[in-house]
């Protein structure tokens, strides 16, 4: 039973989002406010949102979840995210931001031609509003519905569409970042005080914790016939997934575009890189401390709740599910207006060339209040679907392969061209698309990970062959969107020694092998 005080903790959160929505929004007037709140983030900023955006009411159950049920693996989503945050600040950060762009697939344009730019686009316009919007809105719905029995689905889901959609549509990204900040905030505080009073239960004891689950259950490295995340797929797979989720992803890294230069996306993508050590201390153990405290549950998916319902006091309850609300929340803002930036950037812009910054801004509001109606609609939808919905998810790894390839290998051999960009696309995908199926019917035996690594070693053949039956790029083309070692120190001109990100970055390096050799 909720009570009266943490319903009302709730409710100064929505209170909170609207206030700050409508600051932002008075002081919103062109696109490039809109898109990227004017390029004027500190690294705090940036690092709290990227921090928030990464974690998903499906992340809060979902982890907890499987650490009661099979262990603590899926965990290196999480914490290994480190390694390729490690290499977007290092490389891309700069070529990002030098190249003055607003959306990631406008870089393909730059280093390979429109082709590329308009198919990557709209694949990520597609899944951003049936998959990752839909999908968070869904989730989100379901998760609200364990704490609150009486909520009808699909008004929950118009409902937290609509929230996140209106502060989105007219306060743009500085909405999205600067209430994503304080999510996170919520987030870590509310976790951290569960995952304290849950560990008190069992007095404290790691032992005790270890010897309540089965064999392996804290080992992130699982046999290879494991079905969620074998060994080889720690080395072939997940990599992959890390490096297109935080250095091609949109709606990541149109936060990383909004710094106010290099030196400050770089400081915030450290932060994040730390941050995202915790989940696997604040969301993945308390799931493992309940297996001690109350074995015998049913269902992975009641034990978050179970475990906040049962064992949190009055108060922190509140702050506990605000923390959860404004995970949902940050992934749907997010979207929304990765979503809406690509359709006007990517698509009307073309069409509109001479567009004032105004006109760009009214597009941008009226694109995002489209996508999350649409969104919103589509999402009861998903229940239809089943167990079916959890495979759409490993469709990630149709479109993920050739995405790598044209951002690592089309970085690094300087003899690529669009021809090689544009094929890799289409007959990458078709490849993933046809293993995929065949995967669903039984007729291919690999797990999607290591399904993954094959079809972007297929994707690297094809790129390279494709690229040689071309002319290679103008050498302004290789000098401004390629590799140079130039680029490390880029921004970091006069810095002092405890301010270098490289500094940073073999700190994070190190945490994150720390944590691999402690749960080995």
């Amino acid at each position: 039973m909720i009570s009266d005080i943490d319903l009302t903790i709730i409710g100064l959160y929505f209170i909170l989002v609207f206030i700050i929505g409508y600051v932002v929004s008075r002081k919103t007037e062109t696109g490039e406010d809109l898109f990227l709140g004017g390029r004027s983030f500190g690294w705090l900023a940036v690092g709290l949102s990227l921090f928030a955006s990464n974690i998903s009411s499906t992340t809060l159950i979902g982890l907890a979840g499987a650490a009661y049920t099979s262990g603590i693996v899926t965990s290196v989503y999480e914490f290994a995210i480190g390694i390729p945050f490690v290499l977007l600040a290092a490389i891309y950060v700069p070529l990002y931001i030098t190249s003055k762009i607003t959306t990631i697939p406008e870089f393909l344009e730059l280093r390979f031609d429109q082709r590329s730019r308009l198919f990557f686009s709209a694949v990520t316009i597609f899944t951003s509003i049936v998959v990752t919007t839909s999908g968070g809105l869904y989730a989100g719905a379901v998760v609200l519905k364990t704490f609150f029995p009486d909520l009808v689905l699909w008004q929950t889901c118009f409902a937290i569409a609509l929230i996140a959609g209106v502060y989105t549509a007219f306060g743009g990204l500085k909405a999205v970042v600067y209430t994503d900040a304080i999510q996170a905030v919520i987030l870590i505080v509310g976790c951290s005080f569960l995952t304290y009073v849950l560990f008190a239960e069992i007095d404290f004891s790691w032992t005790s914790m270890v010897n309540a689950a089965p064999e392996g259950h804290f080992s992130v490295i699982r046999p290879m016939d494991d079905p969620t995340v074998p060994w080889a797929g720690l080395i072939v797979g997940v990599p992959l997934l890390g490096f297109w989720y935080v250095a091609t992803n949109q709606y990541i890294t149109q936060r990383v575009l909004g710094a106010k230069n290099i030196a400050h996306a770089r400081w915030g993508i450290m932060l994040a890189s730390v941050l995202k050590l915790l989940p696997l201390f604040i969301m993945v153990l308390p799931g493992a401390m309940m297996l001690k405290i109350m074995p015998g549950l049913p269902d992975g998916d009641i034990v978050f709740p179970t475990a906040v319902i049962e064992f949190l006091p009055v108060g922190i309850v509140g702050i506990v599910l605000a923390g959860l609300i404004s995970a949902i929340m940050s992934s749907v803002d997010s979207t929304l207006n990765s979503a809406s930036t690509l359709i006007v950037h990517d698509f009307v812009m073309l069409k509109k060339p001479d567009m004032t910054p105004k006109q760009v801004a009214r597009y941008g509001s009226v694109s995002t209040l489209i996508v999350m109606v649409i969104a919103a609609a589509w999402a009861p939808f998903i229940a239809n679907f089943g167990g079916l919905w959890f495979y759409l998810q490993q469709m990630f790894a149709i479109i993920v392969p050739p995405v790598v390839i044209l951002f690592v290998l089309g970085i690094f051999y300087t003899r690529a061209n669009g021809t090689g960009a544009f094929w890799t696309l289409i007959l990458g995908t078709f490849v993933g698309i046809v293993l995929f199926a065949l995967g669903q019917m039984g007729l291919w035996p690999l797990q999607f990970l290591l399904n993954m690594g094959l079809v972007t070693a297929i994707c690297a053949v094809i790129f390279v062959v494709a690229s040689n039956f071309a002319p290679p790029p103008t050498q302004d083309v290789i000098d401004r969107f390629t590799y140079h070692p130039r680029l490390l120190s880029l921004g970091n001109e006069n810095m002092p020694w405890y301010l270098d990100y490289r500094l940073h970055s073999v700190i994070v390096l190190f945490l994150v092998g720390l944590t691999y050799y402690l749960f080995r």
